[in-house]
């Protein structure tokens, strides 16, 4: 079964010129049935298709898909994803390739302007028509003209489309309806409904572009270049072709373009892009940096540590760009619907346009087939299929702009139906490193001084305890005040300080020197001190609690999650300490990795079928855990790769309030993408029955489906306001 998964490639293509979501549609149907091909999915957004084959089928399929999308949309260009179009989601397609496709979206300012004039000169000519006193034949000719000019593309589609045995599209709608007026004798309806259709539609392809534009620019990240550094010299270079172990220059107001730790030089880096901190972060030499940070004021020299393909903003480009090809249940739900939908009312409009005429005395087929054909230009499914998406793709753009990376829309639609969070406590709700959180100073030693003797006595100790002391202590230590330095393994230091004996250790320690001492009630690790033989006082270590832990547990249950649960390796009474501390609903304590699944599989027995179960980690030991929750979330800034690879959500952060954030924003998502699905159907179903009863004329009929599309992506670019 691996090896099988192994020899899997993933390929993605661009498509230059795709601009409906149908299309989108009937592209992935046609691609994902070529033999060979063990998924596709077609981005809308993104313009992105991405499909999975075996390796050694790679070129022979990749060519069959063109082929396909060749057929099915001849005027879309189709790219294959290389390095150098990886930033093909930020660059407009102002190619000025031919493609008045049926939906006129924009492909640059040129090609909206050519639909205007042709535009204007159709309504110059029906107007001709419509004002002159020309009647039969010419009266036909102008109007036939004017038609012509303004949806002749169109017509042309159709034919072409019912020839491929692709017949139920909206260019099949529009083109039945508006030929249908024509037969009836009713021109300048045609005429008019054509050239409505084509504005709605021109302004429905400006309002797919610009969500297409602002949702790019959450993600607009991706470095251009990188400053090489070559002897004395730098040299800009493309991120690609810089190698591990490379120094690149930094200058302020620019990117950082990969991965690396500063070598030289400090700095203010903006880091929002990736973890939404508003609070610049300050480096220095030894720290790491990441690609997509802003380089505020200093120079920097970077080594750089990872490939651009592995570097973080490659990775979160990847993540969100592909995110929707894990599609979320509502948006299947509306593919399947609008595949069986279309169809039916074709036929209803077909029985709507010859039974009544048969069957009501009086009624005429004229009047029955105009009401039929008012009915065919309502059903276009158009503003479900493109507005849905777009909500969806919205939200994972909005939460990545707040440091939540959602890798796929399903996961984004699951986090609705949470009601039990798990949480590890190391690194997740608190910080996973050793500091100094209280000092218990005895007798006439000041806190000050009991903090410089043990940090004195911890100068050669590479434990982190130690290495916690010294960095509370803060201040330089001399070699020449140590004499006589004696590690007692297991047990602590023996070292005289400025002339005094020292010891500092734990309990074993002072009973071995036998100096009497209070065992204290403080949680974590003791390190007591005693000096020339007294008992001095003791310091408490232990890993502290994160920040915003106590308001992420809270946030969770104002959104109404039933139980939170902290699983944990550690101690029960550190466990318990710090589930109290945070209001925790449940502990579980001194859990190897196996452990923590069991308890996730317990929870997930009493959970019902709809519910479902996040797992909070960041370590390595914690990918199993992350795997079997139904929603697995990364802490992504300290985690480990195995542990964000694993997980379904990535926090950049490393804040745990975070979540709740992330579920808010689901919520409001799919609030927003029903309110379109309502909003569409409903419109839908009231015009439906206007033009089926012969209230509703071929206007009304146009702006229910145009209008309708409009404003379900108006709304579902709301999404992205999160």
């Amino acid at each position: 079964m691996m090896e099988a998964q192994q020899q899997r490639v993933k390929k993605e293509l661009i498509l230059e010129g795709l601009d409906c979501a149908n299309c989108a549609m009937k592209i992935e149907n046609g691609v994902k049935k070529i033999e060979g091909v063990s998924s596709c999915s077609v981005n809308f957004v993104t313009k992105t298709l991405t499909m999975e084959t075996a390796n050694g089928q790679v070129e022979n399929i990749v060519s069959k898909a063109k082929e396909k999308v060749k057929t099915l949309e001849p005027h879309i260009r189709v790219i294959e994803k290389n390095k150098s179009a990886a930033g093909a989601l930020h660059s407009e397609d102002s190619h000025g390739h031919e493609d008045d496709h049926g939906h006129s979206h924009e492909h640059g300012n040129e090609n909206t302007k050519r639909m205007l004039i042709r535009l204007l000169f159709g309504t110059a000519i029906a107007a001709v028509g419509l004002f002159s006193s020309f009647s039969g034949y010419l009266e036909f000719a102008l109007f036939a003209v004017a038609y012509i000019v303004i949806g002749g593309d169109i017509v042309f589609r159709a034919a072409r489309n019912i020839v491929r045995g692709q017949v139920f599209d909206e260019n099949f709608l529009m083109t039945i309806a508006t030929l249908g007026a024509f037969a009836i004798q009713e021109y300048p309806e045609g005429v008019a409904v054509m050239l409505f259709y084509q504005v709605g539609e021109m302004f429905q392809g400006i309002a797919v572009n610009r969500s297409r534009k602002s949702i790019s620019a959450l993600l607009d990240i991706r470095p251009d270049y990188a400053n090489l550094k070559m002897g004395s010299d730098t040299k800009r270079v493309s991120p690609e072709e810089v190698k591990i172990g490379d120094y690149i220059v930094v200058k302020p107001g620019e990117r950082v373009p990969l991965d690396g730790k500063v070598i030289e030089g400090m700095s203010a880096v903006d880091t929002s892009a990736l973890t939404g901190e508003s609070v610049p972060r300050e480096v220095e030499p030894g720290q790491d940096v990441l690609s997509g940070f802003i380089n505020k004021n200093g120079v920097l020299t970077v080594e750089v540590a990872k490939d651009f393909g592995e570097s973080t903003v490659s990775k979160i480009l990847d993540l969100v760009q592909n995110a929707s090809s894990k599609k979320a249940p509502t948006e299947n739900f509306i593919t399947k619907f609008a595949r069986y939908y279309t169809p039916v009312v074709v036929i209803i409009a077909v029985l709507l346009a010859v039974l009544p005429p048969l069957i009501i005395s009086g009624a005429t087929f004229t009047d029955w087939i105009y009401r039929a054909l008012v009915f065919l230009v309502i059903s276009c499914p158009c503003a479900l299929v493109v507005s849905i998406p777009l909500g969806f793709f919205g939200g994972i753009g909005a939460a990545s702009k707040k440091g939540v990376l959602v890798k796929g829309s399903n996961y984004l639609e699951a986090l609705n139906d949470v009601k039990y969070v798990v949480f590890d406590k190391t690194g997740t709700l608190t910080k996973g490193a050793f500091t100094v959180t209280n000092i218990h100073p005895m007798g006439e030693i000041s806190r000050d001084e009991l903090l410089k003797y043990a940090a004195y006595a911890e100068m050669h100790s590479t434990h982190p305890i130690a290495e916690s002391i010294r960095a509370a202590y803060a201040q330089e230590t001399r070699e020449e005040e140590l004499e006589g330095y004696n590690e007692i393994s297991g047990h602590g230091i023996q070292v005289k300080v400025s002339g005094k004996e020292v010891l500092a250790g734990n309990a074993k320690l002072m009973k071995r020197e036998q100096i009497p001492f209070d065992q204290p009630e403080d949680l974590g690790t003791i390190v007591h001190i005693s000096i020339d033989r007294e008992y001095a006082g003791y310091i408490v270590i232990s890993d502290e609690v994160k920040e915003d832990s106590a308001e992420a547990i809270r946030s969770l249950k104002e959104l109404g999650i039933k139980k939170t649960v902290m699983l944990t390796g550690d101690s029960k009474t550190v466990g318990e300490a710090v589930g109290r501390k945070l209001g925790l609903d449940e502990v579980h304590a001194e859990l190897l990795p196996q452990h923590k699944v069991e308890e996730i599989e317990k929870l997930d027995q009493q959970k019902t079928s709809k519910e479902k179960i996040i797992f909070v980690g960041d370590g390595i030991n914690d990918t199993p855990v992350l795997a079997r929750a139904d929603v697995g979330i990364a802490m992504g800034g300290l985690g480990s790769d195995a542990a964000i690879e694993a997980a379904d959500i990535v926090i950049m952060t490393d804040e745990p309030s975070k979540i709740s954030s992330a579920i808010r924003i689901a919520k409001r998502t799919r609030r927003i993408v029903w309110q379109n699905i309502i909003f569409a159907l409903g419109v839908k179903a009231v015009f439906l029955l206007l033009g089926a009863f012969g209230i509703a004329t071929m206007w009304e009929a146009v702006f229910s489906d145009v209008g309708v599309t409009l404003l379900a992506v108006l709304n579902a670019v709301r999404v992205m306001k999160s």
